[in-house]
């Protein structure tokens, strides 16, 4: 995206809401030459905050996930990065097929030595319809075990705590004060509006929550954009518990976890004790004052948390 494109964007943006001055404009960009040398048309346009698709410092890695640039690239598009924005982040990929323990933390040391505040680090996994599955289907790739990325991701913690980046999200890692201001509100289930192409939105109208998403493909988001003035494919109004869902499932993600006064007061629904008092006993779940949050041994199964909790959803007694 050119330097001026998103210079128009951002004055759109400000012309239909206020802007607070110190709000966080981040833009996503890959590690290439070619988007690096634009770093200093995105700050004069008004970003402030630059996240990198990195995923590897390793080469072989890179092309083993189909990435176009290499370990230097990325290293010299951070270089770049870290001379024209205060605030730079950078995601990795772990739990790949064969890493060892041994070597993802050479390589996770490594990220934190070119890191200034903020890494997001993800575990592989394999979706269903993409390259990898049917490799996976075929024998041919085989991702570490449950026991093994467990380890892995216990290294994770481990590592970036001593850096003073511990988690303050499941896959995202943060000095205090540096967390992803976007990424939060969507965490803490606040409003957001989706303009691009396959963009999903939440909007409070009322007492109401509309789920919007736009059209995927960008061609025909472009073309519904100039003929009907937006690119939306979806809007929907969620009913109270389909909020509650939606707000459990993100605020459990957090390590400040779920305040359950908000979710009363915003949704009408409450957890059932017991099964917070359940979860508790078994170490999964702490709880302190109105939030419930989990614990280090729980994000480990934190899927099977929320599905547990999602099922304990239940309207508040009236008063």
């Amino acid at each position: 995206m050119a330097p001026e494109t998103v210079a128009a964007l951002l004055d759109t943006a400000a012309a239909l809401w206020p802007l607070d001055r110190a709000c966080e404009i981040t833009l996503e960009a890959n590690p290439s030459s070619v988007e690096a040398s634009r770093f200093a048309g995105y700050r004069s346009a008004g970003i402030n905050r630059v996240s990198l698709g990195v995923q590897s410092l390793n080469d072989d890695e890179l092309r083993f996930l189909g990435r176009l640039h290499t370990a230097a690239e990325a290293r010299q598009a951070l270089d770049v990065a870290h001379r024209h924005f205060d605030r730079v982040t950078f995601d990795l990929i772990y739990a790949r097929p064969g890493q060892t323990p041994a070597e993802w933390r050479r390589e996770l040391s490594a990220a934190l030595g070119l890191a200034r505040g903020h890494l997001s680090l993800y575990q592989l996994t394999v979706e269903p319809g993409t390259a990898f599955f049917g490799l996976q289907q075929r024998g041919k790739l085989r991702i570490p075990g449950a026991e093994l990325a467990a380890d892995l991701y216990d290294l994770t913690q481990e590592v970036c705590e001593a850096a003073g980046l511990p988690a303050y999200e499941v896959s995202n890692h943060a000095a205090p004060g540096e967390e992803s201001r976007h990424n939060l509100t969507y965490w803490r289930y606040g409003d957001y509006v989706g303009a691009g192409p396959g963009a999903h939105g939440r909007i409070a109208a009322g007492h109401a929550k509309i789920a919007t998403a736009a059209i995927e493909e960008p061609a025909a988001w472009a073309a519904q954009v100039l003929e009907q003035g937006h690119g939306c494919a979806e809007r929907n109004e969620l009913s109270a518990l389909e909020q509650a869902e939606e707000m459990l499932l993100m605020g459990l993600r957090l390590s400040e976890g779920l305040d359950l006064a908000r979710l009363e007061a915003g949704t009408g629904f409450i957890l059932a004790p017991a099964e917070i008092a359940g979860l508790e006993e078994e170490g999964l779940l702490e709880t302190q004052a109105s939030r419930v949050r989990v614990s280090s041994r729980g994000r480990l199964v934190l899927n099977a948390i929320v599905e547990t909790l999602a099922s304990a959803l239940t309207p508040a007694p009236s008063a």
